[in-house]
């Protein structure tokens, strides 16, 4: 539990530090150059990623705390669906971006939130409540530091039909390949 915890705690933070100390980000671009630090950024990222995988996978019997109805599943299939929905749309112009200022944080709330309905134990509060937890924060953070929000220009229908077309692409892809990427079959 501690390298899982270790590396929530690594990305939080890495993510975090720019919003809540643009200055430090400054200082180190100042020091290091863009590159540089965006390749320091870079491998704490994937020290994270390894951190949570191995802490995840190291993890044989975790402790249940709560088991929700088995329709609850259902749901939170179609609430992960929803998050990569919001993924996909965070990187492109969309209808979404009207009504969300963060879709790619808020998908990932979405993301951890239908992860905790489906699994009650231990990793999954660290991994799913930490990362979530993170997101709120990083909205909140990002918020107070780039004020007012202003509305990016509305895309035509056929971009918004390209983004679903896309997302159910990649659901089906992790969903397919969710035993090798968590180790946990959804089907």
């Amino acid at each position: 539990m501690i390298l899982l915890t270790l590396g929530v705690l690594l990305w939080a933070g890495t993510h975090l530090m720019p919003s809540i100390s643009p200055s430090t980000r400054e200082a180190l671009v100042a020091r290091l150059g863009e590159n540089g630090y965006k390749g320091m950024f870079s491998a704490l990222m994937l020290l994270a990623l390894a951190l949570i995988i191995f802490g995840w996978r190291s993890i044989d019997q975790p402790t249940y705390l709560y088991t929700l109805p088995l329709w609850t599943r259902h749901l939170g299939m179609l609430i992960v669906l929803l998050a990569f929905i919001l993924f996909v749309a965070s990187g492109q112009p969309s209808r979404i971006k009207q009504y969300l200022r963060h879709p790619q944080l808020t998908g990932l709330i979405l993301w951890a939130g239908a992860h905790l309905m489906m699994n009650g134990d231990t990793r999954a509060l660290v991994l799913f409540g930490g990362l979530g937890l993170w997101a709120i924060l990083e909205i909140i953070f990002i918020n107070r530091r780039d004020g007012q929000w202003v509305k990016p220009e509305v895309p035509g229908p056929a971009q918004d039909l390209k983004i679903l077309v896309v997302s159910l692409v990649v659901f089906a892809g992790v969903a397919w390949a969710h035993p090798w990427l968590a180790g946990v079959a959804i089907f």
